[in-house]
């Protein structure tokens, strides 16, 4: 597992959550799904919490996230591609 990984991973858990979850329930989602290839992934394991957060501004930028200032209660939503 590589930080690029993380991008994907982190859209998996907001369409877990239906769209849109806070840092926590992300982080959550991913220990609970991704321990063991977390725990393999060399310096990943130290920094994936910081990582995901990149994850996210990356997803931001490229419109998949909804922008930080059109979020509701801290929580990253992925935007409605329909």
């Amino acid at each position: 597992m590589t930080k690029k990984d993380l991008k994907p991973i982190l859209i998996e858990a907001l369409q877990y959550y239906g769209g849109a979850a806070n840092i926590i329930e992300v982080c959550k989602f991913v220990w609970a799904n991704y321990e063991n290839k977390l725990k393999g992934s060399g310096n990943l394991f130290y920094t994936w919490q910081y990582d995901i957060r990149w994850a996210a501004t990356t997803l931001r930028r490229e419109k998949t996230l909804k922008p930080a200032s059109l979020q509701t209660n801290k929580r990253w939503e992925l935007i409605d591609k329909e």
